[in-house]
């Protein structure tokens, strides 16, 4: 085969795993066989003289990655599996899948029903209005050549007048032009070097000098400011040296910080339609051509475990055990690792026992659900191969099928503050089962990479095994894009493990978009019936009364906040720039008293914003409430749990 450079190590050839008659070779036999340094072949980025740990270190990696790689291979192999990924070559079909996982799809069936796109398309940035405007007129284009009349055409909702790709007044479903949505402006983006203030730090503790990431601008409206001057310091390319790794500052939010689950269902939808639309100008602006999968309905299995869809999974241990969020069966495996296998050396370089590990998956196919799976004669490795062939067996990758090749695409991002950003993208658009999965998973990886000198598994040697079984390449030159991707693709692996904390954050710019389209949306809604019209009058009246009567108490600034579960059910408070959710909490902790049951209820009551311009969102305890008023002054406040 063809010698390939593999970041300062080289590889000329690949040997298959041995067969039992064949006579065992030394270890380090085996490693000058696969692999052959070269004193004036490339090296691997931030690595030092040949002889440097960085350069040792990275070598034994690409070893366990390829072996890894061979594993899976032979597992596939066994049970005869096809692993020919199917994608689509239709333009057109592509381009509507992609509106239609913007929140755009009456973009192309028509104005009949309910979707948000009036809504939505005002409160994008001129960036992102250009790349919807792109891709509804390459959608448009493409039915024109196979002579199909598009059910709206491009220039029906956007203007072709104006360069900018200014928004047009939407169509009312009776064809009039309906009342202009105002376009939303971004805050301005600061310049590309501009002096950062202090602030908390979010990164891996490296000694490197941190790198500024704004979550109150879009990311396009940031990659854009920055390409129009020099490349700036936190633009300089990715090392591979672990003490080398990115570490990024952000501003901690007046409002609060706001994790994924702290939204409602429906708002988190709506995160999702206005990334899909970010994380795509982004990628343009950067120049990255970003594919896309088609969503391929495959005959997946709807019991047992593996092989199984996540959402399959998770229906089914719902019914057992409601709220669940994560497959029981990984939280089991994750367990049992967690108990056993942290300080296990090569924990989860180490295979297990072939047919230990395919008795036991058996095992828990017939025993799992009826607990009768006896956990205690499961070994630390045998329990790392059945997580990996977990995530292998999925019949729609855990970084999902559609959203795979964008993952792929950030590999070739060399700035890891827009790598960052594109990642942190990418995880608000996977679906909610995805998402928590692959937070369960990367909070047990930081944990292995944190007994690091227990279990020899560095940051880099986890990433570089766990990343062939995320992102699995499928087709005849498997190995020719896997030898081109393995380091790359490890990288973004540690990238998730490292700022993983980060990344299931929501950015502050995707919350006010929320903000935004509820409150076009609100403007919007008009009764359709005479009954809706008096149902409407009638809630209108009440709340004008409920106002009328506490017009005295409430004044600017002052909220009620409401506590079903306490005996103080209701108060009035006085916000001032230095109140906290944390002392609205603690305040109802003192009016309801100070015993074990209050200091108990203390612990699962948080404070919320219902209504208004948001549908709910869990309150941060350190956010500043006049903040939140001021931002949404008309939703209601509640004290109550998760």
């Amino acid at each position: 085969m063809d010698v390939m450079d593999c970041g300062g190590v080289t590889l000329t050839a690949f040997h298959p795993i041995r067969s039992q008659s064949e006579e065992p070779r030394p270890a380090a036999d085996n490693r000058k066989a696969q692999y052959q340094r070269k004193g004036g072949g490339m090296s691997l980025p931030g690595a030092g003289s040949p002889s440097s740990p960085e350069r040792s270190m990275s070598r034994d990696s690409m070893e366990d990655y390829w072996s890894e790689v061979k594993h899976i291979q032979d597992d596939h192999q066994e049970r005869h599996e096809e692993l020919v990924e199917r994608t689509s070559s239709d333009e057109a079909e592509l381009e509507e899948a992609w509106l239609q996982e913007a929140g755009l799809s009456t973009l192309v069936t028509g104005p009949q029903g309910d979707g948000p796109a009036e809504a939505l398309l005002s409160t994008l940035t001129r960036s992102q209005a250009a790349m919807v405007k792109k891709r509804l007129d390459n959608y448009t284009q493409t039915l024109r050549k196979r002579n199909r009349q598009p059910m709206r055409h491009v220039r029906d909702v956007f203007s072709m007048a104006e360069a900018a790709s200014e928004l047009t007044p939407p169509l009312s479903p009776n064809g009039q032009i309906a009342p202009k949505l105002p376009q939303w402006n971004p805050p301005k983006v600061p310049p590309a070097c501009a002096v950062f203030t202090p602030v908390d730090s979010i990164g891996s503790g490296s000694a490197s000098e941190p790198i500024p990431l704004s979550l109150d601008v879009p990311y396009s409206e940031g990659a854009r400011a920055h390409r129009k001057g020099r490349e700036c310091q936190d633009c300089r390319r990715i090392r591979k040296d672990d003490r080398d790794l990115p570490c990024f500052q952000t501003v901690k939010p007046r409002q609060g910080v706001t994790r994924v689950n702290d939204l409602s269902s429906e708002d988190i939808r709506k995160i999702g339609y206005i990334s899909l639309i970010e994380l795509t100008t982004f990628y343009d602006i950067l120049g990255i051509e970003m594919k896309r999968n088609r969503v391929v309905r495959s005959k997946a299995r709807d019991t047992g475990i593996f092989g199984v869809p996540l959402a399959t999974l998770l229906e089914n241990d719902q019914k057992k055990y409601p709220g669940s969020r994560v497959p029981l069966v990984f939280r089991k495996l994750l367990s049992k690792l967690e108990q056993t296998g942290l300080q296990t050396e090569g924990i989860l370089r180490v295979p297990g026992s072939a047919s230990r590990v395919k008795h036991l998956r058996q095992e828990l196919e017939l025993k799992f659900y009826e607990d009768r799976f006896d956990w205690e004669e499961v070994r630390q490795n045998d329990a790392a191969g059945l997580l990996k062939m977990f995530i292998r067996e999925l019949p729609y990758p855990l970084l999902t099928q559609q959203h795979l090749p964008a993952f792929t695409a950030a590999q070739s991002i060399s700035a890891p503050k827009h790598q960052i950003q594109a990642l942190h993208l990418l995880i608000m658009l996977l679906p909610e089962a995805n998402r928590d999965t692959l937070k369960a998973l990367l909070e047990f990886l930081r944990k292995v990479v944190a007994y690091e000198e227990k279990n020899r598994m560095s940051l880099w040697n986890v990433s570089m095994i766990v990343a062939p079984n995320l992102f699995t390449f499928r087709g005849k030159n498997a190995k020719h894009e896997e030898m081109q991707g393995a380091v790359t693709a490890a990288q973004l692996v540690r990238l998730l493990i490292t700022h993983q904390d980060l990344l299931w954050t929501v950015p502050c710019f995707l919350i006010a978009h929320v903000r935004k389209m509820n409150e076009a949306a609100l403007g919007k809604k008009t009764p359709t019936s005479e009954k809706s019209k008096l149902r409407l009058l009638r809630r209108w009246n009440m709340e004008k009364d409920r106002d009328r009567s506490e017009v005295t108490d409430l004044r600017d600034g002052v909220i009620r906040v409401h506590a079903p579960l306490h005996a103080k059910v209701s108060m009035a408070i006085q916000l001032n720039n230095e109140m906290k959710a944390r002392d609205i909490m603690a305040r109802f902790d003192v009016e309801n008293g100070r015993g074990s049951r209050s200091a108990s209820r203390r612990q699962r009551q948080f404070l919320f914003e219902v209504g208004g311009n948001i549908g709910e969102r869990c309150l941060d305890p350190d956010a500043l409430l006049l903040d939140v008023y001021r931002a949404n002054p008309h939703c209601e406040w509640v004290l109550k749990s998760r």
